[in-house]
């Protein structure tokens, strides 16, 4: 909730836009706090873009791990 929390002050604020990030396992918060801001808290909001890549990240054991990432923007609708 506290990430929806500063979404909402964001726009309150006075941004246009807002950009959330996340990987691996909390892609799915990142969706939730884009859908909640959008949808409950803050009126004429759109989503502006999705972006989805894959990083890859060296172990500590020195192999390579691949991580998924994800970037929503969120927007005033115009």
């Amino acid at each position: 909730m506290s990430y929806v929390l500063a979404c909402v002050t964001l726009f309150n604020k006075g941004a246009d836009h807002v950009s959330i990030k996340a990987r691996g396992r909390l892609i799915s918060r990142a969706v939730d706090v884009a859908e909640i801001t959008r949808n409950r808290f803050v009126d004429g909001l759109c989503v502006r873009s999705i972006d989805i890549d894959t990083t890859t990240v060296k172990t500590d054991k020195g192999s390579d791990l691949n991580i998924s990432t994800i970037d929503i923007v969120i927007a005033k609708e115009d």
